[in-house]
């Protein structure tokens, strides 16, 4: 029997450690310049510490790839552990209430292995650590999307700051990815009108023959203007904001009086090395008096279970689906980034990090 096997099962009663075992991990050494690239990044290879009382060891199964990491490393000082949640499996333990073999959600970034304290607040602070609930048949990746920080972006930013009513119209940008085909789903069991835009044909046809969609766009080939007309012909109440530009200004000028925009977040710009230049927005948010306000789903972090618990009734239920576009292999973290960035994924974007 080996000595690291040894380790994990006497790490199962609670007492070892993690020593000697070695990971791997991704450091952003040069902010991104456009795409992100494989040159802006070094994999580093680290010794662990010993487990101390409290700690546990988690293997990565999935990470996550999502577009707030583009925006969001801009404001790390180089060289820095790249961001981003994992679902990861307890491999030794020194905490009770985290045995070995249980799955877990946590903000660990790009690596293959950590050492932590679940009581410890999260050091990258996007995503709690939990363990996940019994999800039956469904993949424990779900961990990252439907029933982690994508499904509860969804819930809370629709609820909390959109608070569509039964009959309103939702119109959601970015709709068939992680977050806006989510966000479309509760619309839908609230009661309301849902429109959504994405990036092919395909992608429209999913949110309307599979989530239940009431219309869909390809903004690409589309009049946006004359979509909205056919597609929410009493006009729009909720404006679910994924991707910024231009056709969030032609939204905003198709909306009701007391319309309310949750910005969630900006894809359409985040690889540009300028801004964009898109028609103003103040004519709108004030003659129509819209309520538009952006949001960090970390805003609910004391509410996170209420968000999960909701989800994952709704999924039970079968009133929620999804789609998810799973890339193999840690070496690929990258590439599986910029293909996220591009709009290769229909749903949400994991790596399966043993490939």
């Amino acid at each position: 029997m080996s000595k690291l096997l040894k380790n994990l099962l006497v790490s199962s009663r609670g007492y070892s450690s993690s020593s000697k075992i070695r990971g791997r991990k991704y450091v952003l050494t040069k902010y991104f310049d456009g795409e992100p690239k494989k040159s802006d990044f070094n994999i580093v290879e680290e010794e662990l510490p010993e487990l101390k009382d409290g700690e546990i060891l988690a293997e990565a199964e999935y990470i996550s790839v999502d577009p707030y990491m583009r925006a969001y490393m801009i404001g790390y000082k180089l060289p820095t552990d790249m961001i981003g949640g994992q679902v990861a499996k307890i491999i030794a333990s020194r905490n009770d209430k985290y045995p070995v073999g249980k799955f877990i959600a946590g903000a660990f970034g790009w690596r293959t292995h950590t050492v932590c304290n679940p009581a410890a607040p999260p050091k990258l602070g996007f995503l709690p650590l939990t363990i996940l609930p019994d999800l039956g048949q469904h993949p424990v990746s779900l961990g990252l999307g439907l029933l982690g920080m994508p499904g509860n972006t969804s819930y809370f930013g629709l609820k909390e700051i959109c608070m569509p009513k039964p009959g309103e119209t939702i119109a959601i940008t970015g709709a068939a990815g992680a977050v806006g085909s989510h966000v479309g789903q509760i619309g839908k069991i609230i009661g309301c009108r849902v429109i959504g835009f994405a990036g092919t044909n395909e992608k429209c046809d999913y949110l309307t023959k599979q989530l239940g969609f009431d219309h869909a766009f390809n903004y690409k080939t589309s009049d946006v203007k004359a979509a909205l007309r056919e597609g929410a012909p009493k006009k729009v109440d909720c404006y679910f904001d994924n991707v910024g530009g231009e056709i969030s200004s032609t939204i905003m000028s198709h909306m009701n009086h007391f319309g309310r925009v949750a910005v969630c977040g900006s894809i359409s710009s985040y690889n540009d090395k300028s801004l964009p230049k898109v028609t103003i927005l103040q004519p709108s948010i004030v003659f129509k008096e819209l309520k538009v306000e952006g949001f960090l789903v970390n805003r609910w972090f004391d509410r996170w279970e209420e968000g999960i618990n909701a989800n994952l009734k709704w999924l039970l239920e079968g009133k929620l689906k999804y789609e998810e576009k799973t890339y193999h292999g840690f070496d690929n973290m990258v590439d599986a980034f910029v293909g996220m960035m591009r709009g290769e994924n229909t749903g949400k974007a994991v790596v399966k990090v043993k490939s």
